[in-house]
């Protein structure tokens, strides 16, 4: 974006107390829409600059074009500096466990008497109500509220391959906080947005309730379901690959059955239309693998594609980094890892005016921007080099 044409949000300052995965991504969310957000971290850092494993990459995807301060919020100096900081703020989002805002004197009441127009964005568990005293993960609530169940086979629930309700949690504030900003060109006056991990789940999960009570039937399992469309599936093909084919319309079949040389079961009357045929899967599946089975994924991906039919190969994630679409469109951009390497992470999977939002600052430092905020903020040089002394602050 340009001078003549900038990002949505710039102009629109974020102060975010965050960690792991909500918060962060409703503040990556603003940053890449042009926000600018500021990252309180301990003095330490941020923990999730430490994790292992499944969480050795949270830190540079949802950090970027952030900027960052280091605060000892357990000293009052620390807090007073929040505090000033946060004077400068449109927006303020946190998503620690209830009651440490209010602890810290940095909770949406306290700080809305020193500034109305404030916009305070809450990531939890769960919104107010029975369960709020709980600690809430991914996992827990996935569990708790039917995605678990939907997602494993049946007897045993398993959870979904990514962060969805933290990251989809994040994006609800993000709404949220883009909601109260034009509430707040009407009215003068800023709000609390709340958003919650198990609220976020049981919207996911709406459209099996809805089934229920659309037809009084309980939905099954994923695995197990009776699908809505005749052929879609995995298919065990040549060498032991696998690829997802589909034909969800009657449509769709005609021109499967024509491709492959099925012409008898496309005059078969028992599969005439996609209802027929989901009935009759029992037997029709297994002719299909059959038919199928000696044909190479890649042959099999080409009559499809060429067919405009849906298809897909099983792609393992490691593998999207040399995708031809994602590299050839600008999906992926350079960002600095934890240990200072630079590697590939996927924008926001959308365009303004034909350009994904891309990356203006790299994951900071811990403490990167420390200084300058402090400078902004009114303190001196000697004042800065106190808190430093005293342990209050940190940075490059």
């Amino acid at each position: 974006m340009s001078e003549a044409n900038p990002l949505p949000y710039a102009g629109i300052r974020v102060v975010e107390f965050t960690h792991m995965v909500m918060g962060p991504t409703c503040g990556l969310l603003l940053a890449d829409l042009g926000a600018e957000v500021i990252k309180v971290e301990p003095i330490e850092g941020d923990n999730t600059r430490r994790l292992l494993g499944s969480g050795s990459g949270f830190f540079p995807t949802f950090n970027r074009n952030k900027k960052s301060i280091a605060l000892d919020l357990k000293k009052p100096e620390g807090v007073e500096a929040a505090l000033r900081l946060i004077a400068t703020a449109d927006i303020v989002s946190e998503n620690f466990k209830p009651g440490t805002m209010k602890k810290l004197g940095l909770d949406y009441d306290t700080l809305a008497k020193l500034n109305p127009r404030l916009i305070y964005v809450s990531h939890k568990g769960f919104l107010p109500g029975p369960y709020d005293h709980r600690t809430a993960l991914d996992e827990v609530v996935q569990m708790m509220g039917g995605l678990a169940y939907m997602t494993g086979r049946s007897g045993d629930p398993l959870r979904a391959g990514t962060s969805v309700n933290d990251i989809m949690g994040g994006m609800f504030g993000a709404i949220g906080a883009m909601a109260a900003l034009r509430q707040r060109e009407l009215t003068g006056k800023g709000c609390e947005v709340q958003a919650a991990l198990f609220e976020n789940n049981v919207f996911l999960v709406a459209q099996h309730m809805m089934q229920f009570a659309a037809t009084g039937k309980a939905a099954d399992p994923m695995p197990s379901r009776i699908s809505a469309w005749a052929v879609y599936d995995v298919f065990t093909v040549k060498d032991g690959e696998q690829i997802f084919l589909a034909a969800v319309s009657d449509k769709q079949w005609a021109i499967f059955c024509k491709a492959f040389g099925l012409e008898d079961m496309l005059a078969d009357p028992r599969l005439k239309t996609n209802n027929d045929r989901v009935r009759a899967r029992e037997w029709m599946m297994p002719i299909l693998r059959s038919h199928l089975a000696d044909r190479s994924a890649a042959e099999l991906a080409a009559v499809f594609e060429q067919n405009e039919l849906p298809f897909a190969p099983i792609t393992k994630p490691e593998e999207l980094f040399d995708d031809p679409h994602l590299n050839a469109t600008g999906g992926l951009a350079p960002v600095r890892m934890n240990d200072g390497h630079m590697a590939k992470v996927p924008l926001a999977p959308f365009t303004l005016g034909g350009q994904r939002p891309g990356i203006r600052l790299q994951p900071p430092h811990i403490g990167e921007h420390s200084n300058e905020l402090l400078k902004e903020v009114g303190y001196g040089d000697a004042e800065i080099a106190a808190l430093r002394a005293g342990g209050v602050t940190a940075g490059d």
